[in-house]
């Protein structure tokens, strides 16, 4: 078989692009179905933005919560899902993957060396809402796995040189106060151990090359294979040269997403979003071969929100590189405000969420007030909890704007200093009562989870901000992925504009369509879907 009367120098039955948790879940089942499989990366590295994630899995009515004494259900999820849709997520896909997703997760620790475990009391991230569970269940961590079981493929794995030998639920992310004593982590680091995103694709992985299968790395697809018949194979690019690789059963796009495309960014995205914290090597590869095949396309408007903060000069992986500011926002004596120094969301509120807030839009000014803004917070806050990095104690860095005074702060940081001292006396006063009527801080269960773990109640997130010198940190609106791109079925089939089906062409994971839309469910919001949805698609694939 020819295209342009040039022979294929590959063939196999399943093709799978791109080894982030998605694509490495694609190749096992189709794998394991029987299927011979090839998979490329576009990097030297292997992973893409997984590795670089706390490696954690939302999986509602999960085999673990029997035994964890977790009261869930197949009606409890998907009431919650739906309460929080905006009619934006496809009933089906989302029944899909609350109903695929633990059948995955069990497979998977059959088939590979991972194991889950829940995380404890780890809330969902709108745990109030209908169907919504307040005490958690349904965020799982993964085991420590040892990087040298791995031999020379180790070091090819994505960030791997920054692994830990902790696992997230021993880290205040986590939920944990204390962290493993010095001794279990000598023991640890001697035997290679890593945890959270490394361990997860570390365990993939190890499962693939059990089988024989070794992803091919600098393997960037430039373009599928289209024919009468469907898409029949793809072109990969290899030292400069394309090599045509035919796949029988079908081709799997699991390439991340495009936040890295500037150009996608402006033409699809809601809002801005100006600081990406993926893998560079996410630009809309696969998002824009699909597109050249006639793919529907969904869900273009959003992505995985986040706050972020640029360190002048830091970079990773040749890129400018940023730090997400999680708990630094949701611990007492802190709150972010806008460039016009007014408090404009709970700065407790998951990151996601965050989106939603730095997207408001002022017609009048036509402008985004609320993008960039500002962390504010005492001495408090800086002698106790660590800030974009930066350690707790008195070093201030020159990142950091500091100042004896209110209104002081506020003029280095470009801010009306009246409004900044009226913002903070009106939170202070509501703090000091324990309330925070204007936005709700500290009434969810999730904003306590991620406040300050020592401190009991609503306290553990909201105090006042009133021990100077008083510091401020810039925020910009970022993202940890894109999650728009071509539809599929609840099978992982790829939809065509002109109706149907495109015949051998499948997705998942973040270079799909969300199969929950805009809803990030709770920690591991994003790995669950895009393994359940990738275990699909290899399975599908294969069955052709």
């Amino acid at each position: 078989m020819n295209k342009g009367g040039i022979f294929l120098s590959e063939e196999c039955d399943v093709v799978v692009l791109g080894t982030g948790v998605a694509g490495l879940t694609a190749a096992l089942a189709a794998a394991h179905s029987g299927s011979s499989v090839r998979i490329y990366e576009k990097s030297s590295l292997i992973g893409g933005t997984s590795a670089m994630s706390g490696g954690i899995i939302w999986m509602p009515n999960n085999h673990l919560q029997e035994f964890a004494g977790v009261d869930d259900s197949r009606e409890k999820a998907l009431a919650y899902l739906e309460s929080l849709s905006l009619g934006q997520i496809d009933s089906d896909m989302a029944s899909t993957f609350v109903d695929k997703g633990p059948e995955m997760l069990q497979w998977i620790e059959k088939v590979t060396p991972c194991s889950f475990h829940i995380i404890d009391n780890y809330p969902d991230y709108h745990p109030e809402h209908p169907g919504g569970l307040p005490q958690g269940g349904r965020s799982l961590d993964n085991g420590l796995f040892a990087l040298p079981e791995l031999g020379e493929w180790a070091t090819k794995i994505r960030n791997h040189e920054r692994g830990n030998p902790v696992m997230l639920t021993e880290t205040p992310l986590g939920g944990a106060t204390v962290t493993p004593d010095r001794t279990v982590l000598g023991e640890r680091s001697d035997k290679g151990q890593i945890g959270m995103g490394l361990a997860l694709v570390a365990g993939l992985l190890s499962g693939l090359l059990d089988m024989g299968i070794e992803p091919q790395t600098q393997s960037q697809a430039s373009q599928l294979i289209n024919t009468s018949e469907g898409v029949t194979g793809v072109t990969v690019m290899q030292g400069g040269k394309p090599i045509d690789v035919k796949a029988r059963k079908g081709v799997i796009i699991a390439t991340g997403g495009f936040e890295w495309n500037s150009e996608l960014v402006r033409t699809f995205l809601r809002g801005p979003m100006t600081a990406p914290a993926g893998s560079p090597e996410n630009t809309g590869d696969g998002l824009q071969m699909a597109m050249e095949v006639g793919a529907k396309l969904g869900n273009m408007r959003n992505a995985w929100w986040v706050p972020v903060v640029r360190i002048p000069g830091e970079e990773l992986f040749g890129h400018p590189s940023v730090r997400l500011i999680l708990l630094e926002r949701t611990r007492p004596h802190s709150i972010m405000v806008n460039k016009y120094g007014k408090r404009f969301t709970n700065e407790a509120g998951n990151y996601n969420a965050m989106g939603g807030a730095f997207h408001a839009f002022d017609p009048h000014k036509f402008e985004y007030p609320n993008e960039p803004c500002w962390l504010i917070f005492d001495h408090r806050h800086k002698l106790d909890y660590e800030v974009a990095g930066c350690r707790a104690g008195e070093q201030t860095p020159e990142w950091m704007f500091s100042d004896n005074s209110i209104e002081g702060l506020a003029l280095q940081i470009g801010v009306e200093g009246a409004t900044l001292r009226e913002t903070l006396t009106r939170f202070n006063r509501h703090a000091a009562e324990g309330s925070d009527p204007d936005f709700h801080r500290g009434e969810s269960a999730y904003d306590t989870f991620n406040g300050d773990q020592s401190i009991e109640g609503i306290q553990a997130t909201l105090q006042p901000l009133d021990t100077a010198p008083f510091y401020a940190v810039r925020i910009e609106s970022g993202s940890l992925g894109t999650n728009g791109g071509p539809k599929t079925d609840v099978s992982g089939r790829v939809l065509s504009l002109a109706g149907g089906v495109i015949p051998g062409l499948y997705a998942a994971g973040n270079a799909m369509a969300a199969p929950t839309g805009m809803v990030y469910g709770g920690a591991g919001g994003t790995l669950g879907p895009a393994m359940t949805f990738g275990y699909i698609a290899g399975m599908t694939a294969a069955s052709q």
